[in-house]
């Protein structure tokens, strides 16, 4: 069985699951949300109240949530690309070659990606867990939930202890990238490059590999693309996911929109390995939740849900087309604005963009067309091999 790789044309496909699709469309509005703050570099981005609703919501529902579900949805995917595999034939073997020519592929997407724009890149992290990992596809469910539990353990006590020493010793525990304010595009690229190289492996093992392990065990199961039979489990993982989220997170947002006393830096930093740890619950509430819309709207999508999951088919361009308007609008080499604009106006804008990521894959959509990324990404990946990319 063969298929034309280079088309840009997207194949029918009437039966396609709606729930990752519409999990990816609209969680790329909380990576744009995200990323928006992140390009912030004035001395403090809430100033009023309206910075401060922003901060707290945001800090609460959406800050290392989204990368949570992502990851949950990749390991998912992975799973559909080895079965395909198997439908056509294939076994374990052209599936690791396939997975892991995938895995380089977007190792340099993401290298390229955080180069010119963003450091913080999601892209290279997935392509490195692919090329890391990609044996525990094999692994039975015991080992996967174990290996899932075990370096979430792991991350929690070693973010927990980098976080002591780093604060004990007077030093900065935050998350910090002195190239977003480098004023000289090609001295950026170099410090993006390095910032790259520390970001992508710890953000692998500090907060992706456990949720794409957790991942590969919901697509065995098929819980996004099959709800209704697991409504229970889902309804049960939404509450408490999205409650345990807020519950522990809350007490950071607080304290990053300003609404209670400033805190020590060691009881600061803590507050905020806390909040970022509950990124993991909070993911997997978010994919519960979209998993029962996508159930319920599943046989009468609205042109809103159809537009939204537009986009999650085309995640990776959306993903990329963010990065570049960003970089045009906050770089200090390009509009400045990630100098003066607050967390209202930075929200403003990553809403805009993402809206208009909604019109132009519900453009493509509309004349049957993938995203130039998804193109390039399947033309690599499937090149010279009998196995069909996913329609």
């Amino acid at each position: 069985m063969t298929h034309d790789v280079g088309s840009t044309k997207a194949a029918p496909s009437p039966a396609r699951s709606l729930a990752p699709d519409l999990a990816r469309g609209f969680m790329l509005l909380f990576i744009a949300l995200a990323n928006a703050q992140f390009f912030l570099i004035g001395p403090d981005p809430v100033r009023t109240v309206a910075d401060q609703a922003v901060a707290l919501v945001q800090s609460t529902l959406v800050n290392g949530r989204a990368i949570a579900l992502f990851a949950l949805v990749f390991g998912y995917g992975m799973v559909r690309i080895l079965e395909r595999v198997r439908a056509q034939g294939g076994g374990w073997v052209h599936a690791r070659v396939l997975l892991r020519r995938r895995g380089w592929v977007l190792l340099a997407i993401g290298f390229a990606h955080a180069a010119l724009f963003l450091p913080v890149d999601i892209v290279g992290t997935y392509g490195l867990a692919v090329l890391v990992f990609v044996g525990l596809l094999r692994a039975g469910d015991r080992t996967l939930l174990w290996t899932a539990g075990l370096v979430a353990a792991f991350s929690a006590a070693l973010d927990t202890a980098l976080v002591v020493l780093l604060t004990s010793g007077g030093g900065d525990a935050s998350i910090s990238a002195p190239s977003l304010s480098q004023e000289v595009f090609r001295l950026a690229v170099l410090e993006r490059v390095q910032e790259w190289l520390l970001y992508t492996p710890v953000t692998l093992l500090l907060v992706a590999l456990p949720m794409i392990l957790l991942g590969v065990w919901a697509g065995r199961r098929r819980l996004l693309e099959e709800p209704g039979r697991h409504r229970a489990l889902l309804v049960r993982t939404a509450v408490i996911g999205l409650g345990a989220a807020v519950a522990v997170g809350l007490p950071d947002a607080l304290a990053g929109a300003h609404l209670v006393p400033e805190a020590s830096p060691l009881t600061a930093a803590l507050l905020a390995v806390a909040h970022d740890l509950a990124g993991w619950p909070g993911g997997l509430g978010w994919a519960a939740v979209l998993a029962l819309v996508a159930w319920r709207w599943q046989e009468r999508r609205g042109p809103v849900v159809r537009a939204v999951a537009a986009v999650g088919e085309r995640s990776l361009t959306c993903y990329l087309a963010q990065s570049v308007v960003f970089t045009l609008v906050f770089a200090p080499y390009a509009g400045g604005l990630g100098a003066t604009l607050g967390a209202t106006g930075a929200a403003a804008v990553a809403v805009a963009t993402w809206s208009c990521t909604v019109v132009l894959a519900e453009a493509l959509r509309r004349t049957g067309r993938r995203g130039p990324a998804e193109v390039l990404l399947r033309r690599l990946t499937y090149a010279r091999t009998r196995h069909s990319p996913a329609p």
